[in-house]
Formats: C-alpha cells, sequence, structure tokens
C-alpha cells in the first residue's frame, strides 16, 4: 500500500480534526452508533482527516484510540499537517503534550494536558509514520488541507512507511535553493532580530519579507505541505495564528477546482450555524459567504469537516461550560450527506 490509498467500499463517517479532544471524540463515536470496540451495526467505518494532535487535554489518547481502531482495521486514517510537524520535529504552538522543548510554553493556553511517557514516543512516531495522506473512494477523495493533482501524483507511489523520509527530501530540496539564492541566511536574521515580538500577540510586526518568502517557498514546493497545509500566498498584513505572526496566509483553492469527484477535508476551521463576518474570527474568514453546512467551490465539490473544536481550550480558559461552547467535533456521514456533531445535533448538508 502506498500513500495515496483506497477506501473500502462501505459506509462511512468522516471525522474533522479533533486536537486532542478525547471527551469529544468519544461522545461522538457514541452519537454515531459504534460500541466502545469500534464494531457498528450498519458496518460504517470511520475515517479521520487528521489532526489528531496538539492543544487539547488529551492528544495522547486520541491518538492511541485512533491507533486502536486502525489496527484492528476498524477505521482508517490519514496525516495532517500536526502529525507531520510531530514527524519531522517541527516544534510548535500546543505540541508540549509530545515535546519536552514546548512544555512550559503550552503551560498558559493548553494545561493541564495528558503527556507522552518518553519510552512511548516512538511507538507513537512509528504508527503515526504508518498513516497514508490521501484516501480515494468511489466518487470521493478524502486529504486534509488541499486537493492538488500534481502534489498527489508527486506522492502516490511512495509507499507506506516513508512519508518522513519523503517529507525530508522535498524540503532539503526548497533548503537547498533557499541557501543557494542567499533568502535562507535573510530568512535566518529576520527570525533571530524579531524573535520575540514574533511570539507577542499584543503588536503586529512589519512584514518581515524574508520570512515570508522563505515560507512561502518551503510550502510550495513540498507536496505533502501543499496537501496537508493547503495552498498559501504572501498575506496582504501579518496576523497572528498558532502562537505566532504568520506573513503567508491560505488561498481558497477550492474555487478552482474543476474536478467531478466529492473532496472532503478538514484543516480550516469552520463554525456550525454562523455566519461569518468581518468581525469573526481570522481563521474562519475563508467561509465568507459560505454556508455553514454547504458543500462550495466551483462545482460545489469541496466540504470542511473541521467544526473548530481545536479552539475549545479557549472555553476551558475562559470556564465555559462545553455545552455551550461553538467549537464542535464533527463527522460527515458518506454517501447520506448528514452531519452529526458531538453533542448530538444531526443536519443534512447543503450544495
Amino acid at each position: 500500500m502506498n500513500l495515496v490509498t483506497e477506501l473500502p467500499d462501505r459506509p462511512l463517517d468522516i471525522i474533522g480534526d479533533i486536537h486532542g479532544e478525547i471527551d469529544a471524540l468519544e461522545l461522538l463515536l457514541e452519537r454515531l452508533g459504534y460500541s466502545p470496540g469500534g464494531h457498528h451495526p450498519q458496518n460504517r467505518i470511520p475515517v479521520f482527516v487528521g489532526d489528531l494532535v496538539d492543544r487539547g487535554p488529551d492528544s495522547h489518547g486520541v491518538v492511541r484510540r485512533v491507533q486502536e481502531l486502525v489496527e484492528n482495521h476498524q477505521a482508517r486514517a490519514i496525516l495532517g499537517n500536526h502529525e507531520l510537524n510531530l514527524l519531522t520535529d517541527d516544534i510548535k504552538d500546543g505540541s508540549g503534550w509530545f515535546f519536552d522543548e514546548r512544555y512550559q510554553q503550552d503551560l498558559k493556553n493548553y494545561a493541564p494536558f495528558t503527556r507522552t511517557p518518553a519510552s512511548e514516543r516512538h511507538e507513537i512516531r512509528t504508527f503515526l509514520n504508518s498513516l497514508p495522506v490521501v484516501l480515494l473512494g468511489r466518487n470521493l477523495r478524502i486529504v486534509h488541507a488541499a486537493w492538488s493533482q500534481t502534489a498527489v501524483q508527486a506522492i502516490q507511489d511512495i509507499p507506506l512507511g516513508n512519508v518522513t523520509e519523503a517529507f525530508k527530501r522535498w524540503d532539503e530540496e526548497a533548503q537547498k535553493a533557499a541557501e543557494h539564492s542567499g533568502l535562507y541566511d535573510q530568512y535566518l536574521e529576520e527570525k533571530q532580530r524579531w524573535a520575540k515580538a514574533l511570539e507577542d500577540d499584543t503588536t503586529a510586526p512589519p512584514v518581515l519579507e524574508h520570512i515570508a518568502q522563505y515560507e512561502a517557498m518551503q510550502q510550495m514546493v513540498n507536496p505533502f505541505k501543499v496537501l496537508t497545509s493547503g495552498v498559501e500566498q504572501k498575506a496582504v498584513k501579518p496576523f497572528f495564528a498558532g502562537g505566532r505572526w504568520r506573513f503567508s496566509d491560505r488561498v481558497n483553492w477550492w474555487d478552482d477546482y474543476r474536478g467531478t469527484e466529492n473532496v472532503v477535508i478538514g484543516h480550516y476551521w469552520r463554525l456550525y450555524r454562523q455566519k461569518v463576518t468581518q468581525a469573526s474570527p481570522r481563521y474562519t474568514q475563508l467561509f465568507s459567504n459560505i454556508h455553514s453546512v454547504a458543500w462550495y467551490g466551483y462545482r460545489q465539490k469541496v466540504f470542511c469537516i473541521d467544526y473548530s473544536v481545536g479552539a475549545r481550550w479557549r472555553d476551558r480558559k475562559a470556564n465555559r461550560p462545553v455545552s455551550q461552547s461553538r467549537f464542535k467535533l464533527g463527522a460527515l456521514r458518506w454517501p447520506e450527506n448528514q452531519l452529526v456533531f458531538d453533542d448530538g445535533t444531526m443536519v443534512d448538508t447543503i450544495r
């Protein structure tokens, strides 16, 4: 089997980004009709779209739960950008559950959270490295962030278990090009000079041209980054996300998607039953003028199943009960095109 893998020909429950929210996961599986052992009376199977980890209270527990289901042939899962960060030692906001280097910084927003013992980290890596990046079914494509035929073709013949090595090869190619042009040295100098300001959300830095150019280059050269983090371009102005100021921005690639197959993704932080306006959280802005349960894009063939449960840490910081949360964990029942949320809400999608 390769990094682009076939889906089983059975009814699916496609589950969005979990980000360590183990209680939401267990509740959603129960709402969907799965037994504690992972069996479903209608022979359904859950499919996880990636970003199992970071920011939530028990990323370790979520990975172990999904691992149990996948290894017992009771679920399928693909890699998201947060899993790739872990596999490539790209230590970022919210990953203190796994990386000692991030632990102290993450206590501010995410404590308390369960940590992975050092003795189990290799096994976690081994499991995540065994997952595919793309799943293909009848009239259905599942990928974490963006469908790019070019990127899919670049990785489709790579066997499972080789994602880390392949990812690093493409990154090294981009790195060599950046070093040869002098961009990398300029990037490092700019990053070091602005190190403190880059994680200070109270004051926006100016547009840092070399960081913007370097990050855009690193993003678009590597097919794994395109598929799991999306298509990006230089931002109009800096914005704060994921614990730091950013200078390249996500692009709504679906407006140019001309394929006839349906594409289900996560990654993009949607909100249920809330109209997106200029005053809405920045991470939801790509859904301006898109109904919260609608398929969208050029042919209305793309659906994001990430309903922002990864922001539920904000509720805990504000002492808001889960029952009042606008951040949900959702599943798309396929082929029924019905949404099921961890709070029990069920609603049909629209085209």
